[in-house]
């Protein structure tokens, strides 16, 4: 009988002492936390491309006019999209709407603004008459070093206001570009 007793207590301990050894951790609040959902974003350097879209996307958002309400999904039917030429990139795209606004009057506003790290690539064009009744209109920002990535904003008739996406790119460190022939240039951001 001593004998089953010693074996109990031994097999318990072992048992004790393999869960010890799962990688179990637990959360500040004392939780399991698989080791497959354990944060390990403080052991690896984050992803310089994705830090660059987010910050890209902070910037266009605070590049937007008075009034812009975020919106989870494209509230208008946006009948164009810019096409990321170089790959493989980070793209996101961030919508919002912005009542009793034109057309013309919200993508003359995206025109004239300064987005830190980018440069207008539709800023030269001349404003929109404020009289025009377009059904959608643009404005695009790239870095200065002419590369394919940056904030494409497309500006679309809605009822009530205007709905405005921004197509965002970062490019990743192993992106590559299309070949072109001799005397060929890609057109920027936003240029069409």
């Amino acid at each position: 009988m001593r004998f089953a007793t010693q074996l109990v207590t031994l097999t318990a301990a072992m048992l004790v002492l393999a869960g010890c050894a799962t990688g179990v951790r637990t959360a500040g609040d004392g939780v399991p936390v698989p080791p497959s959902e354990t944060p390990v974003a403080s052991q690896t350097p984050a992803d310089p491309a994705a830090q660059q879209l987010q910050a890209w996307i902070d910037a266009a958002t605070a590049a937007l006019p008075p009034g812009a309400v975020p919106a989870e999904d494209a509230p208008a039917a946006f009948h164009s999209y810019y096409g990321w030429p170089c790959q493989p990139a980070l793209q996101k795209d961030v919508y919002w709407t912005l009542p009793d606004s034109t057309v013309a009057a919200t993508a003359n506003w995206l025109n004239a603004q300064s987005i830190p790290g980018l440069v207008g690539t539709t800023s030269g064009r001349p404003p929109i008459p404020d009289d025009t009744d377009y059904d959608a209109a643009g404005a695009g920002y790239a870095p200065a070093d002419r590369t394919q990535q940056g904030v494409v904003f497309t500006v679309a008739k809605m009822t009530g206001g205007v709905a405005i996406r921004a197509e965002v790119a970062a490019l990743t460190a192993s992106a590559v570009c299309p070949s072109l022939a001799p005397g060929e240039m890609m057109g920027l951001p936003g240029q069409g």
